[in-house]
């Protein structure tokens, strides 16, 4: 049984008190309950008291938060509202200087002493809060959790022209908007309510995934239990080698694209065809691609063939390079080996057009990092994909700024201690960021601490058929949160997460997702759509993951840098590290 300490205060007290450490309780008077977190039954979630707000929703606006956190925080308005939630809550916003607006969600009818951050996705850039993956979650589901998010410091601008020249806001982009965030949310909700939250959690996917990976490496008290979803933790690479190759190895020397996207549906058949029934069902859905060993080649036409029913020897080739990801022009791989798996095939409409001309997504994403925000102190709005040097040096060059903008330490010691759990997930089907980034990293962190070590704070979870953060073919609902929850409230391991087609999937369909490296297995009765009737299998002999690639080493935890703002200037400590030596 776990035993939160807590801390009641009269109304005046809390009113008026201060305190610059956020989360810690306020006030002189407070006076010490304890809150035994007995689980209920079917969820493993402690049984704590709802409590009520002990001040006006309204008289936060007037709150002093001097000292909550490295800058001056303003609440610009705190209204009751029932918008987007099954529970009326006090709507508060705020900027926490010089740029990060923090939106909370505040439950005037009750509050659980649960605090939920969530993250944003992309270049950020909006406040809006988003459970990922997370509605089912009870707290969530009946309006009595708190909750808050940022912007990360900047507002619009999806170009990343907000980078340029701002570093302030690079910083708040790279770390800095989610850490103050929840410090600022605590003291406002220990305010609020009179005592501090007795569990905080992050939930998010996407960039969203690589700050909650960010907090546990580099603020590793700030959160008790984790979601981390699709991280983009290597995010430097992502956005420049990743998604450029999804664009450049689909190009002519005529400069026009060999593979358009009405080939896709013929290539994810014959993917199906050679490996749907692999793990025992003919579903549609590979469990693991990694066992698939489909050959583009095979699809190349015969002489006399339809054209409609093959490919031509480009096409092919540019399947097996897309699938393949990014390399050097001698081999030498400038991300983890498999950018797209087999299976994902419908879903690689974000980089292959549907007709000539078209400027796909992956360019854009390219686009808008490169020319304001990958290269340190450099900006250049005419920067193409054709300046991005596919070779060893280049490489090197290019991710320097992973520094401070990749979350990629595998060293989660401070994390472990602090009680933190872990929860990694990720779709096969990303068409987005490669599953294999994440399963790179998991293997960095127990390589670094160890396996039996590592089982003891985190779990990773790999969805079949799930595309980017959700959708996709396979069942692509779910609840990552409830797990994170029940493990830190009561010590409950987490086993296996059910998963369900949406509401436009035909036909219903739930599947059970186990603990990586077990998958789920028909257990031989009663239908394959129900998830009572599969158990779990974690198969004898494991796909070998080859995980050497140039930038390896990029999963280490000794070339982390911190920024400061000196004018336009982005300037970084320590100033040289391995990463800057490779230059």
């Amino acid at each position: 049984m776990a035993v939160a300490l807590v801390a009641v205060l009269s109304p005046a007290t809390a009113a008026g008190a201060t305190s610059a450490t956020p989360g810690a309780t306020a006030g002189a008077t407070a006076s010490a309950v304890s809150v035994t977190a007995g689980a209920r039954p079917g969820g493993g979630l402690a049984d704590l008291p709802a409590l009520e707000p002990v001040m006006e929703c309204s008289a936060l606006t007037g709150l002093d938060l001097g000292g909550v956190t490295d800058a001056p925080v303003t609440i610009t308005s705190a209204t009751v509202s029932t918008a987007g939630a099954p529970a009326p809550y006090c709507a508060v916003t705020g900027t926490i200087a010089p740029a990060d607006t923090i939106v909370m969600r505040l439950p005037v009818g009750g509050w659980t002493q649960r605090y939920l951050q969530t993250g944003c996705g992309g270049e950020c850039g909006s406040s809006t809060i988003n459970y990922t993956q997370a509605a089912s979650c009870r707290p969530i589901a009946d309006g009595t959790i708190a909750s808050a998010t940022t912007d990360m410091g900047h507002q619009g601008s999806f170009d990343g022209s907000w980078a340029a020249g701002d570093p302030q806001a690079q910083i708040d982009f790279a770390y800095r908007g989610v850490h103050v965030t929840a410090q600022v949310a605590k003291a406002v909700i220990t305010r609020f309510y009179g005592h501090a939250p007795a569990y905080s959690y992050f939930d998010s996917c996407s960039d969203g995934g690589r700050e909650a990976l960010m907090e546990a490496q580099r603020y590793p008290g700030d959160f008790d239990g984790i979601a981390a979803g699709a991280p983009a933790n290597n995010m430097v690479v992502q956005n420049t080698f990743h998604h450029a190759w999804n664009v450049l190895a689909n190009l002519g020397a005529d400069g026009k694209y060999i593979l358009l996207a009405g080939r896709l549906p013929l290539v994810h058949q014959a993917v199906l065809a050679r490996c749907d029934a692999r793990d025992g069902l003919a579903d549609g859905v590979l469990d693991d691609p990694r066992r698939c060993d489909f050959d583009p080649a095979s699809l190349v036409c015969r002489t006399g063939q339809d054209t409609a029913t093959c490919l031509t020897p480009a096409e092919a080739a540019v399947v097996r390079r897309l699938h393949d990801g990014a390399v050097t022009g001698d081999g030498k791989r400038l991300e983890p080996a498999i950018a797209h798996e087999w299976g994902s095939e419908p879903e690689w409409t974000l980089f292959v057009p549907s007709a000539q001309g078209t400027k796909v997504g992956s360019e854009n994403f390219v686009l808008s990092f490169a020319r304001y925000l990958g290269y340190t102190n450099q900006v250049d709005p005419t920067w193409e994909l054709s300046d991005l040097k596919l070779t060893v040096e280049g490489f090197w060059r290019t991710v320097q700024s992973s520094s401070y903008l990749s979350a990629m330490d595998p060293d989660l010691t401070a994390f472990r201690r602090s009680g933190g759990k872990l929860l990694l997930w990720h779709g096969w089907n990303d068409q987005h960021i490669s599953p294999q980034g994440t399963l790179a990293y998991f293997d960095a962190v127990q390589r670094t601490m160890g396996r039996g070590a590592v089982d003891g704070f985190a779990r990773l979870y790999l969805f079949p058929g799930v595309a980017h953060c959700g959708g996709g073919e396979g069942p692509n609902v779910f609840d990552v949160l409830t797990p994170v929850m029940a493990w830190v409230e009561s010590g409950a391991e987490p086993g296996r997460i059910v998963a369900s087609t949406s509401a436009n999937q035909t036909p219903a369909r739930t599947r059970p997702v186990f603990p990586y490296p077990a998958v789920a297995r028909y257990d031989g009765s009663g239908s394959t759509d129900d998830a009572a009737n599969f158990v779990s299998s974690t198969p004898a002999h494991q796909p070998k993951d080859d995980y050497h690639w140039l930038g390896e080493r990029l999963f280490s935890h000794d070339y982390q840098t911190r920024g400061r703002a000196e004018g336009t200037r982005l300037v970084l400590h320590p100033e040289r590290t391995w990463l800057t030596r490779m230059i």
